[in-house]
């Protein structure tokens, strides 16, 4: 238990030294207090379950383990480029102690860290992980597990390998530094470490012989240091570069292209870039420019021609149509313009390798040189979003191919949800298995349910022999491990149930000896339990104070310690089911948070979540670079953040702010009815965007810089202040904002010290490598091959207190920092805002699909989806992120691309009067033009020509089908004429009158067939968003029956109009096509809903016409057959 027993103040406190620092003191590793000025106090539970104070003193104890002596490094003198690090059995204590606890706390709460020995009900051995099993301690009457390292050994501090717990090893230095077993002295600081220290780079020795004697090992020189020419002698190793052992024939024997007799120096190599862009062939991108500019005067002359030429017969019908025709070609001018300049790029993984990860004198391990990475995967109710989907995602994260110790993966359950909680905790421990079986096979893609559902060979390009037994095994694990996600919520309920009626039966038993009255009902709180028996500080399923949605303490859990710095390879001798010879089993950090939320508070929902974790992740790793996904978008291409790295580290990459990858989608129905891929979107707006300033922000797949999320400007070298070798140095973050002041950092980022130290550390490490004269803004190569400092309860405390429900009142969070408040849509402004500063962002397109993600393929789910970005767009347009209100740093086509997102759901208002202009026309026997004339028809020809022209084109340099662009146009007039309209009606509402407005489902109608994966496709849920387009059909369809009608039953018929109406009538019901389909369901089945709207309609247009234009009263007698009269 960890306690915080000061507050921390939201006074603003003065850092005069949070400026260019160039150390990791933000860590704040072995300080009694933490940055912020909060004390931590320490305690431990003894075996009878009391808790005893100690003092930080009492925890600042070394002692080195002895080890098993098997691997040896050759000891490098420290240097300012090689610190050695602290790795003495006290810190290793403190950081399991750390990755063992459930942090909680909040505003006007004690921040605790509770030990828990047990985080879910099943066995957990990966030794990163919470509650992993261990050896028992040998003191008497102690049921704690003893220390371990990486490997998952048993760490002994003793050279008689005695077995003990921290607490007890605490114990035992606190009473004397005894050693229970032998009675002696512990030995401080003599004995190596288990795991050999690559910080300077050394390459292990080898180990001797298993059949010679051993006990030379033992032995050591006079002074009790280790002799290390007895052992070089005996093993007949040798020094090499760098007085390292090197190996003298090859290196990397399994590696076919091995490096001969030593190693090559990179920097010898020649310069190559990692990405390169590609333009669009001239043959297909410049008729597409004429062809736009073509239309563009075609349409200047055919609006001057309408205009000039009204209607006299029906002036109304002429100005409906022409305002309507003058907003169109507005609108396609801010569409179309921005796609003046498309572009393709392209990655080299292989001279990304060569750069970082690549072996050399320098860096003879190979430790990667590449920034650190922090996932970030958002989630909020486990009931909308499974948690089984929320762990393959989180499992795809962990098996990518990215450096381990670089990696770090962050869940944000903003519901607090102990279902959740378990189930990544699930994940985690599944992870021990998964992770190095897709290392070891190069499993694609790395998410179990995706994997095991591909239609193909698995057995397709893999050599190794054993792949068919591993992947039996692995398939029936995973099969395993679905049992249980999916039974965590009963098993929950049962354990709950049971300890509160054991908590019921204490009371019961209590009122009875105290001679209560039994009548008396027994008040005991419906509490939520953990795994190891303890109250889960969240959400409880019967919600209570303190313990809802909207009212629970902040949570961290760290599940997955952080890495060895480097690899940790499996033998055949480890307890698992499949064989991981020469294999990394290590996993990335991984951490459970869910903010605290009190009531009367603002938390911002998504984007509240977001900036929280980004906080915390600041605190804990700290990693340059922060990819975000939505809980059910994973990973598919286990290559897709080295493909991001590309850019970051390419240069010029110190100016981009974002790498957006396109949203691919999994279980859309063959002929994608409602658009759901958005092809026309992803492939073609943002792939033209890419070579003005950059795509959107789109909300998911998204690689952020770190300091941009931070709201600072580009990094301009020519207006920093410039030193000795300050390009190579990190900076203040004042020396970025010439109108930040030092002490009013507080003001922008919170009152967290930790926080502002970490910002030029996070800078520094993102710039790209300074290899290369043109490259005036980098780092210098193998900076970052220093392993990260251990986490201790201090920082992880801090990191509580910075996801708060306090902390961001007063600063500049999502205003200037981080995700932006205030829309639906906080993607858009988010990136709106990078770009308006001067950032440039980057598509990245890849060969294989970097993430894939669900979608609805539901009508009526689509259409709330589309209703929530409308209504995020109306809101930016009344915002001050309106586009027209742009700095001069954002382009000129980029500014009408934002311009387009604000403006388009305005499109609906002349959408639905232009739909219901065919149908007028119709009734009304006039058309928008006195007469089809040769220049009219002309016109129209030509316009209709180049629009056929620019798809064709526009299908060519984005590489969608020609299908899809129609499916695309269907769907804009499906969602222009019910979503958009509503969420302009709900936009003007709230700005006007403060009326917020909600589309709420209303009725369902199930399908039957259950089994069909496209099952949902034909269900059908009544939504008054579907009002708009039925009206719209159905009057154009009796508008073309009683046009037909009356023109033949006309004296003398006028085809020309009949035909000009019919056609465009014709072409609004092709547009709305799929949403008949939609409304049909299954095999035809038609709500009655729809029989009803109708119906009614039917009656109200026959009244209207009747009323309009009755039928002329004939005073001719009536004859013996009668005659018809067609009013």
């Amino acid at each position: 238990m960890a306690s915080l027993n000061s507050q921390p103040s939201k006074k603003v406190r003065n850092n005069n030294s949070s400026g260019g620092s160039n150390n990791n003191a933000a860590q704040g590793q072995g300080s009694s207090k933490n940055s912020s000025g909060q004390t931590v106090k320490f305690a431990r539970r003894t075996s009878s379950g009391r808790y005893v104070s100690l003092s930080r003193e009492d925890l600042d104890m070394s002692g080195e383990a002895s080890g098993d002596y098997m691997n040896y490094t050759v000891h490098i003198p420290p240097t300012p480029d090689n610190q050695p690090m602290d790795s003495s059995v006290a810190v290793k204590a403190e950081e399991q102690y750390v990755s063992s606890s459930l942090f909680t706390g909040g505003f006007n709460s004690v921040t605790r860290a509770h030990l828990m020995d047990k985080v879910i009900e099943s066995e957990v051995s990966h030794p990163q992980m919470a509650g992993a099993k261990g050896s028992a301690c040998n003191m008497p009457a102690c049921d704690g597990k003893v220390m371990k390292d990486e490997r998952g050994n048993d760490v002994a501090p003793c050279e008689c390998r005695f077995k003990i717990c921290r607490d007890c090893y605490m114990d035992a230095q606190k009473d004397g530094g005894l050693c229970p077993g032998c009675k002696e002295p512990y030995r401080v600081g003599e004995f190596d470490d288990d795991t050999p220290d690559y910080s300077s780079g050394a390459l292990p020795l080898p180990a001797p012989n298993k059949d010679s004697n051993n006990m030379t090992m033992m032995k050591r020189n006079q002074t009790g240091e280790f002799d290390h020419n007895r052992w070089l002698f005996e093993t007949k190793g040798t020094y090499g570069y760098g007085n390292a052992f090197w190996p003298q024939d090859e290196y990397g024997d399994d590696d076919p292209d091995g490096i001969k007799g030593g190693m090559i120096d990179t920097s010898e190599k020649p310069w190559k870039p990692l990405s390169r862009k590609l333009p669009i062939s001239q043959a297909i991108i410049s008729p597409y420019r004429l062809l736009i500019l073509i239309r563009l005067v075609v349409l200047v002359f055919f609006l001057h021609w309408r205009i000039q030429h009204p209607n006299p017969e029906a002036v109304w019908l002429w100005l409906m149509s022409i305002i309507c025709e003058l907003w169109f070609a507005f609108s396609w001018i801010l569409d179309q313009i921005p796609k003046l300049s498309p572009c393709n790029r392209s990655t080299d993984l292989e001279a990304l390798k060569d750069k970082f990860d690549s072996p050399s004198p320098s860096n003879p391990t190979g430790r990667s040189d590449l920034p650190g990475m922090d996932v970030f995967v958002s989630t909020a109710d486990p009931e909308k979003e499974p948690p089984l989907v929320t762990a393959n995602t989180i499992l795809s994260i962990m098996a990518v191919d990215y450096p381990v110790e670089k990696l770090a993966c962050y869940i944000s359950d903003d519901g607090g949800a102990l279902l959740t909680f378990e189930a990544m905790a699930e994940a985690a421990s599944f992870a021990d298995l998964w992770v190095p079986f897709c290392r070891k096979h190069k499993i694609e893609p790395r998410n179990p349910e995706s994997y095991f559902c591909l239609k193909i060979d698995p057995t397709k390009n893999k050599s190794r022999t054993d792949f068919v037994k591993d992947r039996r095994r692995i398939k029936r694990e995973y099969d395993e491990f679905k049992v249980r996600i999916n039974g965590l919520p009963d098993s929950i309920r049962r354990r709950s149930d049971a300890f509160n009626a054991r908590e019921e039966m204490k009371v019961l038993k209590h009122m009875r000896e105290s001679g209560a009255d039994p009548t008396e009902p027994i008040k005991v709180l419906k509490a939520t339990w953990m795994a190891d028996g303890t109250h889960w500080p969240g959400t409880w399923a019967s919600p209570s104070s303190e313990h809802a949605k909207g009212d629970h303490s902040g949570i961290l859990q760290v599940m997955l310690k952080p890495p060895s710095c480097d690899p940790l390879m499996g033998n055949a001798e480890d307890d698992k089911i499949l064989d991981f010879s020469d294999v990394d089993i290590r996993l990335p950090l991984f951490v459970y948070m869910s903010r605290e939320k009190r009531p009367g508070y603002d938390h911002n929902k998504k984007a509240g979540a977001m900036n929280a974790l980004v906080r915390a992740s600041a605190i804990l790793s700290n990693g340059p670079f922060i990819l975000n996904l939505d809980c059910d978008h994973y990973i598919y291409n286990c290559q897709a953040l080295r493909e991001g790295m590309c850019f970051m580290m390419d240069k010029g990459g110190e100016g981009i702010c974002y790498i957006q990858f396109p949203q691919r989608f999994e279980g859309i129905d063959p002929s994608d009815r409602y658009a759901n891929h958005n092809t026309v979107f992803f492939d073609g707006n943002m792939r033209a965007l890419d070579g003005v300033q950059g795509p959107f922000y789109v909300g998911t797949g998204c690689l952020f810089r770190r300091f941009a999320l931070y709201g600072f400007d580009p990094p301009n070298p020519n207006k920093i202040p410039q030193s000795s070798n300050t390009e190579m140095q990190p900076l203040g973050a004042a020396d970025f904002d010439p109108d930040l002041d030092v002490n009013l950092l507080p003001k922008r980022f919170g009152n967290s010290t930790m926080l502002s130290e970490s910002i030029p550390v996070a800078e520094f490490q993102g710039r790209p490598l300074a290899d290369h004269p043109s490259v005036p803004y980098g780092r210098p190569p193998g900076v970052l091959r220093m392993p990260r400092e251990p986490l201790d309860a201090t920082t992880v405390a801090e990191a509580v207190s910075v996801i708060s429900c306090w902390y961001e009142d007063k600063t500049e969070w999502g205003d200037r920092v981080g995700w932006i408040y205030g829309s639906v849509t906080e993607d858009v402004v988010t990136g709106y805002r990078m770009h308006n500063r001067g950032w440039h962002s980057v598509y990245c397109i890849t060969k294989r699909d970097a993430f894939r993600g669900s979608a609805p393929i539901n009508l009526t789910d689509r259409l709330h989806q589309v209703l929530r970005w409308a209504t995020g767009s109306v809101e930016i347009f009344f915002s001050r992120n309106n586009a027209f209100l742009a700095s001069l740093r954002l382009k000129a086509l980029q500014r009408l691309g934002y311009l387009n997102v604000g403006i388009y759901p305005f499109t609906s208002l002349f959408l639905i009067v232009y739909c219901f202009l065919p149908a007028l026309s119709l009734l009304s026997g006039h058309f928008i033009v006195q007469s089809l004339s040769v220049a009219f028809l002309i016109y129209l020809l030509t316009i209709t020509l180049c629009l056929i022209g620019l798809a064709i084109l526009e299908v060519k340099w984005s590489g969608i089908a020609l299908e899809d662009w129609w499916r695309n146009e269907q769907f804009w007039l499906i969602s222009g004429t019910s979503a958009h309209l509503a969420a302009v009606i709900q936009g003007l509402l709230k700005v006007m009158a403060g009326i917020e407005i909600s589309f709420t489902l209303t009725s369902k109608s199930a399908g039957e067939d259950v089994d069909d994966i496209y099952a949902d496709l034909y269900l059908v849920k009544w939504t008054s968003l579907m009002i708009p387009p039925i009206v719209i059909a159905m009057i154009n369809i009796i508008a073309i029956v009683i046009a037909f009608v009356r023109t033949i039953y006309t004296t003398n018929p006028n085809w020309s109009k009949f035909i000009g109406g019919a056609f465009f009538s014709f072409w609004v019901l092709a547009h709305l096509y799929p949403f008949a389909k939609g409304l049909m369901g299954r095999g035809g089945k038609t709500p009655t809903i729809v029989f009803v709207w109708s119906g009614l309609i039917a009656i109200t247009l026959s009244l209207l016409w009747i009323s309009v234009s009755a039928p002329a009263a004939t005073t001719q007698p009536a004859t013996t057959g009668g005659t018809f009269t067609f009013p």
